[in-house]
């Protein structure tokens, strides 16, 4: 549990971080390119870009990103294919790999204790293990390091989780837990707190984060509390920020994006690539709610849990 203390001194700190140019190894891009806004596409892997490496939801990687070979792509297994004798995935890295590209770390399962309608892949825990065992422990074998299921920061995520890693019956040697989370910083540093409380023997990846439908300042200061945060705990691995697109079309609040309606970097958006406060201000769309092409992917399970 985070002391009152602790979090108004993280919270100054943060202040101190963010007046200052950061970068990091750790940071990497949850991105799914938008067909309607491609000249977006080249802000994340500019020559002053902070961030190593990316992932979109699929086996293969962007071709937006093909000519980059230093982008590192980190292959995932979304959801589980109903074809119990299905390999695709599997097939599909090890050829990456055979082809010369440097495939190190796999993810798996995005929040399958959510429903598609808030975009979880709805996998029950049992057919989870079963494709994982199939699918993705063979991969240990060429030296890929395998990550658990991304589950929601909901309660009913550590009960999921619990329940893939007794129908594994040993078979599933995870390396890493990739954590979610939409709510604000004390609850997310409680449930990486918990996440590795219960999990000691792996490293954690925030492979979505954002605080969500909250102001500008409050944005802000999540972002430089929580990156902070990161790049100081020796057991979180890496990051990944989930705001890349712009306000306009955002579904978690305006204020959570990197860029704002017309494409242009906020103070955010440049912060996370290693660069200084544009000054920026994102708005929403004027009409109704809009939300990223694929938004099935990448739809929030509105569910905050804080951890007392």
């Amino acid at each position: 549990m985070c002391s009152k203390a602790l979090l108004s001194a993280l919270a100054l700190f943060s202040t101190a971080y963010a007046d200052g140019i950061s970068r990091s190894s750790k940071r990497g891009l949850v991105y799914v390119p938008n067909p309607k806004t491609p000249e977006d596409n080249t802000i994340w892997d500019s020559s002053s870009s902070d961030l190593t490496w990316y992932y979109n939801y699929q086996a293969s990687p962007s071709s937006v990103f093909a000519s980059n070979p230093n982008f590192e792509f980190v292959p995932m297994l979304w959801g589980a294919p109903t074809d119990l004798t299905d390999m695709t995935f599997l097939n599909t890295v090890q050829q990456q790999i055979k082809n010369g590209a440097n495939i190190s770390h796999v993810l798996s399962f995005n929040e399958p204790d959510g429903q598609s309608s808030t975009g979880g892949s709805g996998v029950p825990a049992i057919l989870a293990a079963e494709t994982w065992i199939r699918e993705i422990e063979p991969l240990k074998k060429l030296g890929v390091k395998l990550g658990a299921p991304a589950v929601t920061g909901a309660p009913n995520g550590f009960n999921w989780l619990q329940n893939f890693f007794t129908a594994c019956d040993g078979g599933c040697s995870a390396d890493f837990i990739p954590v979610h989370w939409y709510g604000n910083f004390e609850g997310l540093a409680s449930h990486i707190g918990q996440v590795r409380g219960t999990y000691p023997n792996m490293t954690v990846w925030v492979t979505e984060y954002a605080n969500a439908g909250v102001s500008l300042a409050e944005s802000q200061s999540f972002y430089n509390t929580s990156a902070e945060y990161f790049d100081r705990i020796d057991y979180i691995d890496r990051y990944s920020y989930f705001g890349a697109f712009r306000s306009s079309l955002s579904n978690v609040g305006p204020n959570a994006a990197m860029l704002d309606q017309n494409g242009k970097l906020t103070d955010i958006g440049s912060w996370y690539l290693g660069g200084s406060a544009t000054g920026v201000v994102p708005k929403a769309s004027a009409g109704s709610r809009t939300t990223v092409a694929g938004s099935a992917l990448l739809a929030v399970f509105a569910t905050f849990w804080f951890l007392l």
